[in-house]
């Protein structure tokens, strides 16, 4: 045998080997938790109806999961937008690229990383969502979901509808600065000088 075969046979035995060696379940992350920190729970285990939330299971903190407990807040009342499809893998002021899938949302002061309860007046559905940009910058409105927590508020046709913003009760609220909107080059050059006399 030519000895270039005899090195590949050699390589892919021993990735075989390794494939072998590897599992597909999900890496467990131990739980961080301070006093401050809300427990969360799963989607599909609410209180009223569903399946119970397991007390024993450690509580996971990730996008499809929901603050638990009673205590909650009213912290803002006033009307939610959503992000259209054009913004779908934009950088966010926190950094991050925007997902339309994730129930994430933008908030003028709130610190990124907060989950907030999002709840339709009318209807009174409810979405957690966690604060990852910095919005909207239109008089009135206080909060820009995903389009993911837009389906589940039921906003998709209206585009903007009046939300309660809740928060845990144990959590303290030390807001961001407000960003500063700054123009682009093109409205500073439209805006029309002051005129001196």
């Amino acid at each position: 045998m030519p000895p270039g075969v005899v090195k590949r046979c050699v390589v892919a035995g021993l990735l075989a080997v390794l494939g072998a060696c590897t599992t597909l379940t999900a890496p467990h992350f131990p739980s961080v938790t301070s006093p401050a920190a809300p427990a969360v729970k799963p989607l599909g285990q609410t209180e009223q109806g569903g399946t119970p939330a397991d007390p024993a299971s450690p509580p996971v903190v990730a996008d499809k999961y929901q603050l638990t407990g009673d205590a909650a807040r009213e912290l803002e009342r006033g009307q939610a937008s959503w992000y259209g499809p054009r913004f779908h893998g934009r950088r966010t002021a926190s950094g991050e690229r925007h997902d339309m899938y994730a129930l994430t949302a933008a908030h003028k002061t709130l610190p990124f990383g907060t989950l907030v309860r999002v709840r339709s007046v009318m209807t009174g559905r409810e979405v957690d969502v966690r604060i990852n940009d910095r919005g909207p910058f239109v008089k009135g409105r206080v909060i820009d979901v995903s389009k993911a927590a837009a389906q589940v508020l039921g906003m998709m046709e209206d585009g903007v509808k009046d939300v309660l913003l809740l928060v845990p009760e144990a959590m303290s609220l030390e807001l961001a600065p407000a960003l500063p909107v700054k123009k682009s080059r093109r409205a500073l050059r439209r805006s029309p000088s002051p005129r001196l006399r």
